[in-house]
């Protein structure tokens, strides 16, 4: 899915994998009916929805006897009905793992498949570089299904009418695009901060562009967060709420549910931009009446770089989502993880607008011309870093994002992100 030239970057995607403290208790699928899979994803709008419904009933159909049972549910709400089940043991069959400390400590707690085996065939087609970061010690335990980075989704018409012609590469460009916007009586920008973690990629955006990458890897590893780069993050982050971009209620918004979420605002032209992933047209189709979302209005590009930032321009910020199933799920449940990796579904999950699939068979059935662009940005970066909370595991990127979301409210300094960061790190020990 990625070129060699990523195979550095997602390194650090395995080097972020935190072994948090292990979740309470066991998994109790073992006990359910051996023909019966439970699944839970976030596609809970069309075209993903229905989708995935199909592609249940395709695998029942060729598997007589099997129950595919769905649970399709809102990102945020899944997370946290993940989060209750690991906790309490009863898990789904098959689930989105998000790699990096979270898997990783999900493995130190027994309760994640190693799947290097079973699905070897899958794992070698996706490849060692997209693999990295839902691997433990070189063991696979889930299998990546999308992985993308975040960068700015645009309204190309409001951008005409705004006089812009040029997507900005710096962040004086981005300002400039801005007071564009503005002056013609167009919000620039939504981001849905209610739910905090789209605030937050603002954050390690910055972190990213002024952070060498070597730091960035350090971090990662040590947790030592006293280079001065991570303060000026969260000044350029200042500077960027200092332009007033954002909708009236961005810090009360939810990211992606309903046409006032953030990424409703923008599919249905009451804003002309949001930093969002790869997921972003296929969101926007289901919030719109006519199911298409921006469609041919589309537009992307990338977080621009930081002036005097000692971050490679070209890198990139991201991750995915990959298909797991845990200890004593039933065996057909790894077969089910395997067809969602094929290259029928992959290709369906492509010509949908879903995000950016691992399976190669699958890439040039991307139907949306600008996610074709953000594959070739992907692949073409020197690297690509996991997502902060993510790569650090839920303490300390819990912390990290509490305080990002205070700085947005005015209620918290670039000191302060980094002090509560660094506090929540020390704590681990």
């Amino acid at each position: 899915m990625r070129s060699k030239t990523r195979r550095a970057a997602l390194a650090a995607l395995s080097a972020g994998a935190l072994l948090l403290a292990a979740a309470c208790g066991g998994d109790d699928s073992s006990e359910a009916d051996e023909d019966t899979i439970t699944w839970w994803h976030n596609s809970n709008n069309d075209p993903g929805k229905t989708y995935y419904e199909q592609v249940a009933k395709d695998f029942e159909a060729d598997n007589p006897g099997v129950n595919v049972e769905i649970s399709a549910m809102a990102h945020e709400d899944m997370v946290d009905k993940l989060a209750a089940a690991f906790q309490g043991g009863d898990l789904p069959d098959v689930y989105m793992e998000r790699g990096g400390g979270e898997l990783a400590d999900h493995v130190e707690a027994g309760l994640v498949r190693d799947l290097s085996e079973d699905a070897s065939e899958e794992i070698d087609k996706i490849g060692d570089v997209a693999m990295a970061g839902w691997q433990v010690d070189d063991t696979s335990y889930a299998l990546p299904f999308s992985l993308g980075v975040v960068g700015f989704w645009y309204n190309t018409d409001l951008f005409e009418q705004a006089g812009i012609t040029e997507t900005p590469t710096t962040m004086e460009g981005l300002y400039d695009v801005i007071d564009k916007l503005k002056a013609a009586d167009i919000t620039p920008l939504s981001v849905g901060a209610g739910d905090k973690w789209p605030a937050a990629h603002y954050w390690y955006y910055t972190a990213v562009r002024s952070c060498s990458p070597d730091t960035i890897t350090e971090a990662v590893s040590s947790r030592d967060f006293s280079d001065p780069c991570f303060v000026k993050a969260g000044e350029v982050v200042e500077d960027i709420l200092e332009t007033e971009p954002f909708h009236a209620g961005f810090l009360s918004t939810p990211a992606q549910e309903g046409a006032s979420s953030a990424s409703g605002l923008l599919a249905t032209g009451k804003v002309a931009m949001e930093m969002q992933g790869q997921w972003e047209p296929g969101v926007m189709q289901g919030l719109t009446d006519d199911g298409k979302g921006l469609g041919d209005k589309t537009g992307w590009f990338p977080f621009p770089a930081v002036e005097g930032g000692e971050g490679d321009p070209a890198a990139q910020l991201g991750g995915g989502d990959a298909w797991a199933v845990p200890e004593g799920a039933p065996d057909v449940a790894v077969d089910f993880a395997r067809y969602l990796l094929s290259d029928e579904v992959q290709q369906g999950f492509a010509e949908k607008d879903m995000g950016l699939p691992t399976n190669p068979a699958a890439f040039d059935s991307l139907a949306n011309p600008s996610l074709a662009e953000l594959l070739k940005v992907r692949d073409e970066a020197p690297y690509v870093q996991l997502y902060f909370d993510t790569a650090f595991g839920e303490s300390i990127g819990g912390a990290m994002n509490d305080e990002i979301a205070l700085l947005f409210a005015g209620k918290a300094t670039p000191e302060d992100v980094v002090s509560a960061t660094q506090s929540a790190a020390d704590d681990e020990g």
